[in-house]
């Protein structure tokens, strides 16, 4: 982006800002200085007056001109054909030396002489601007015939090239520069008013009408002029050659130096390449083609895409005629994404606009036709056609004090909101510390506090921030996510520990084995659509059989002791999803050495529940309710943990055994959820001794322990702490019945235990046994 000192003044007083200043405030703001170049005008170049111009007696292409350069009339021989048109020009006088250390003398050519050369821009330091010599006017201020252009503040200019990162489309116009440097500087933008002189009542409904059609996603303004002949003053030549514009036509011109000062995408439209004759009504047609490409017609003939491109042959050709002149606003993700998908051809402007363009089309469309009346007769039709879109500004809750946290330094809010202000933002006051931001249309690369943050850092500068150690603060981000990674990670090597390995298995099993062994499938209408492979056609409602398939090739490898866990996804009917941990131990319990001769254990159901209460903790057995064709009928239990059954556990089925071909094997599966940690109150610890009592009962052998310790789970006194069974012992003097034995921990919170009050505690616990099972002291 290329930018001049007198441009910028335009928009902000940099009557007190030296050049070293400038360079230093855009690097500090982020808008890094690439160049800057200071324009010098050599001495004794003065603005002169061509009072005359005749042709050279001896030179077809020579003029000999009469030229007032303040001290007195000189006669200067010229070769550039534009002289004849000539009243104000820049003339070298004797003795000024121009760049390439070329001095001026008198001298004669052709016979006649010549008291100094009259200047093209490129002779003097300028920028080339095109063939010929410079015809002046006062665009650059009031001409006096005499003076050195050098004392011209819009001639002799300082040139600043910034290099701008992706993000920042807003400064790619003299005034989004501005506005920056108003903040940075803490100056006030200059107010940009004109209103254009009536010359026309008739109202552009008369001769122009606008259609829709689709989903229109771009801000438009249309406005019809009838242009006279136009010639371009000589400032704007010379902007347009410091920022490296080619010149094209008066016209185009004019509309590339309006959007390189507002940042307004504007085109410009000649009627009669649409319009068969003048009288014919222009009907402006704009349809959405596509997501975000916006075509726009003429009496029905394609004129361009909206921010993208525009039909060479609809652009002015000629100075003047009917103009339709056109501003838009699109928003730049949304063209971005259109072109690269439909892969549209381009236009200059589009660069403009998929960074993000200004979006006061009404700024756009008023600073180009103060130019055109400055430059021609031009008569508008009064108002405009318009679209559009009611957009809702990006709101960002910022807090002043998480600005200075981020930034390491204390900022008031007042400054906060000042800076904010000045960038174009709009703030609302929430209270003392909250503010309500609303981002503006060509900001749209603001999304968040940080972004906030950053523009206030850019605006005070990095360099006034005080160095501080770093520390590093974080909000409390611990949620119900992390614990349950946290509760993963512990179960994960907790099992490792246990002699576990992990299996990692698909999400997705066969349908028919699901059927086959008695697990839930999905309802057709949710089914895979498109599965990976035909064994892997339904998302899994167990982990059990994917790591019998594991358990299976661990086999075929000639293992002996397989004990493998998962933790897993598995899904309901519904495609409801759940989390679960399985668990299963094959074969051996360890594998063979010295420890046991060579001849490890085979593994059995009190094995494989001791590990599995090694992972998982404290967990009781009852019956087992769940019925598949995988559970074991006689080996099988119920997990129970706070009360409530979560999983099972059980012997694998002598048919699938061996339909497998596995060796004795158990497994267990659980719902996950019921291991994640809970939240428990501290109960106060008794410092007095406990005792231990065994208490012997014989009872119908059909009972089992589970309903044993239900009943005594009944028993209410607070003195009886743990129980659970150490003995069970069957003969023929027994018959029907059991002896079992169960060891009972009692303790007193109060005092030491006497006699009678583990007496009392015993006789509660068999008094419930004997209502309850009929049971007998041994």
């Amino acid at each position: 982006m290329i930018v001049t000192r007198s441009w910028l003044s335009e928009f902000i007083d940099l009557s007190g800002v030296s050049d070293e200043t400038l360079y230093e405030t855009f690097n500090a703001i982020g808008l890094e200085v690439d160049s800057l170049e200071k324009i010098t005008i050599p001495e004794k170049v003065v603005i002169g007056k061509v009072l005359s111009c005749e042709k050279h007696p001896d030179a077809d292409k020579l003029n000999v001109c009469q030229v007032d350069v303040g001290t007195g009339i000189r006669q200067i021989v010229c070769g550039a054909a534009n002289v004849v048109d000539a009243e104000y020009v820049a003339v070298a006088t004797i003795g000024a030396v121009l760049p390439g250390d070329f001095k001026i003398k008198h001298a004669k050519l052709r016979g006649v002489e010549s008291d100094g050369m009259i200047c093209a821009a490129s002779e003097i330091g300028l920028p080339e601007m095109g063939k010929g010599i410079m015809l002046l006017d006062e665009s650059i201020g009031e001409l006096e015939v005499g003076r050195e252009l050098n004392s011209y503040e819009k001639v002799a200019d300082t040139v600043i090239e910034l290099e701008l990162t992706a993000n920042r489309g807003d400064c790619l116009s003299i005034y989004g520069v501005a506005r920056d440097l108003s903040a940075a500087l803490n100056l006030e933008m200059k107010p940009f008013e004109y209103r254009q002189a009536e010359r026309m009542k008739l109202g552009i409904a008369r001769k122009a009408e606008l259609h829709t059609q689709g989903n229109i996603e771009a801000d438009l303004r249309y406005k019809l002029a009838l242009i006279e002949e136009s010639k371009n003053h000589f400032l704007v030549k010379l902007r347009l050659a410091f920022v490296k514009i080619e010149p094209q036509n008066e016209l185009l011109d004019l509309l590339a130096y309006t959007t390189h000062t507002t940042g307004v995408i504007l085109r410009m439209y000649d009627c009669r390449a649409s319009c068969q004759e003048e009288s014919e009504k222009i009907a402006i047609k704009v349809a959405e083609e596509k997501p975000g490409v916006i075509s726009v017609f003429i009496n029905d003939k394609e004129v361009g895409i909206v921010g993208v491109e525009q039909v060479e042959t609809t652009k002015p050709q000629l100075s003047h005629g009917e103009m339709l002149i056109e501003a838009s606003y699109i928003n730049p993700d949304v063209l971005s994404e259109a072109v690269w998908k439909e892969k549209l051809k381009t236009d200059d402007l589009y660069y403009k606009t998929s960074r993000g363009s200004n979006p006061d089309l009404h700024f756009g469309l008023s600073y180009l036709a103060m130019l055109l009346e400055k430059s021609t007769e031009i008569n508008c039709y009064e108002g405009s056609l318009n679209v559009e879109v009611e957009r809702e500004e990006e709101k960002v809750l910022v807090d002043t004090k998480e600005i200075s946290s981020i930034i390491g330094m204390e900022i008031e809010p007042g400054r906060i909101v000042t800076v904010l202000q000045k960038l174009g933002f709009s703030v609302t006051v929430m209270n003392e510390h909250q503010l309500a931001v609303s981002v503006p249309l060509f900001r749209h690369d603001i999304k968040h506090i940080q972004d906030i943050a950053e523009e206030i850092v850019r605006i005070i500068g990095i360099n006034n921030i005080p160095a501080k150690p770093l520390c590093f603060t974080e909000k409390m981000r611990l949620n119900g996510v992390s614990d349950r990674y946290k509760a993963k990670k512990i179960y994960r090597h907790r099992a490792v520990a246990s002699g576990f390995y992990e299996s990692v298995s698909y999400l997705f099993s066969e349908a028919a084995l699901l059927k086959k062994y008695g697990f839930e499938t999905t309802e057709e209408s949710l089914a895979l659509a498109n599965p990976i492979a035909e064994e892997l056609n339904m998302l899994r409602s167990t982990l059990l059989l994917n790591m019998l398939q594991a358990v299976k090739r661990n086999v075929s490898y000639s293992k002996k002791a397989i004990a493998l866990f998962e933790i897993g996804a598995v899904f309901n009917a519904q495609r409801e999803q759940d989390e679960r941990m399985a668990f299963v131990m094959s074969g051996q319990v360890d594998r063979e050495s010295v420890h046991n001769a060579g001849k490890p254990q085979t593994v059995d159901f009190g094995t494989f529940v001791q590990k599995l209460g090694a992972v998982i903790g404290a967990f009781t057995l009852e019956p087992c309710s769940t019925t598949n064709a995988l559970i074991h009928p006689y080996q099988s239990a119920n997990i129970v943990i706070d009360g409530k059954v979560c999983g099972i556990l059980s012997k694998l089925h002598p048919v699938v055994q061996e339909e497998y071909g596995l060796p004795v094997t158990f497994f267990a599966e659980i719902d996950f959820d019921a291991l994640l940690p809970k939240h428990k109150n501290a109960n106060p610890i008794s410092k007095f001794q406990g005792v231990y009592k065994d208490l012997s009962v014989v009872i119908d052998a059909n009972r089992n322990y589970y309903e044993v310790a239900k009943v005594i789970e009944g028993v209410e006194n607070l003195m009886l702490k743990d129980y659970y069974p150490v003995d069970i012992y069957q003969d023929e003097k027994l018959g029907d019945k059991k002896s079992l034995t169960i060891r009972l921990f009692i303790q007193s919170m109060e005092k030491t235990l006497e006699d009678s009050m583990i007496e009392e505690v015993t006789s509660e616990v068999l008094d419930a046994l004997k209502v309850t099972f009929g049971a007998e002291l041994r």
